[in-house]
């Protein structure tokens, strides 16, 4: 089962994808997505959702992760709105991919990968590293998007049945309609 994790952000974006065979977890690639600052909101959404679109197509994940997003109380409601356009873009993105999508809550993916559900970015990181063997720590939000990718990987052939495809009306494109579930 190869893995896309997603760690949503407005500005930059974070992916990481592993590749899980029986018991073994194995980095396939991780990376950063940076929008450029010149473009309008427009332009910077769909810029998300084609580099999206380009990091499914080149690495075919057989599923996909978005981390939930968490705002902290003292967020502007400006942040947290842009914040969750850039995550309906990438959520479009694997959908119109035709790819199944988990959603995880921060806390869920940090007690999944470290233990601890209040780990830090560093313990997050480090962790990060050991288990896919790197040989130094990825930067920040591509770390978040591994420990996503990680989380579901461990969870292995379970957290794939509550991947629910119902088939679409029939349209001009094949493709099939497929329903997000949330783990807590």
């Amino acid at each position: 089962m190869r893995v896309l994790g997603i760690d949503p952000g407005s500005k930059v974006t974070g992916f990481g994808v592993v590749q899980r065979d029986r018991s073994e977890i194995s980095h396939v690639a991780h990376g950063n997505l940076e929008l450029t600052r010149s473009l309008t909101l427009a332009g910077k959404l769909d810029q998300l959702h084609r580099l999206v679109l380009e990091v499914i197509e080149r690495h075919a994940p057989d599923v996909a992760v978005v981390e939930e997003v968490f705002m902290p109380s003292a967020t502007s409601p400006r942040s947290a709105l842009v914040l969750g356009q850039a995550r309906g873009a990438i959520m479009a993105a694997i959908g119109a991919a035709g790819i199944a999508v988990f959603e995880y809550a921060p806390a869920t993916i940090k007690q999944s990968v470290t233990g601890s559900g209040r780990a830090n970015k560093s313990q997050m990181k480090s962790m990060v590293r050991r288990v896919l063997d790197l040989d130094t720590d990825p930067a920040g939000d591509a770390a978040d998007a591994l420990a996503a990718a990680i989380c579901h990987a461990q969870a292995g052939r379970l957290a794939t049945l509550e991947a629910i495809q119902r088939p679409r009306k029939r349209t001009s494109r094949r493709s099939s309609r497929v329903a997000v579930r949330r783990v807590r």
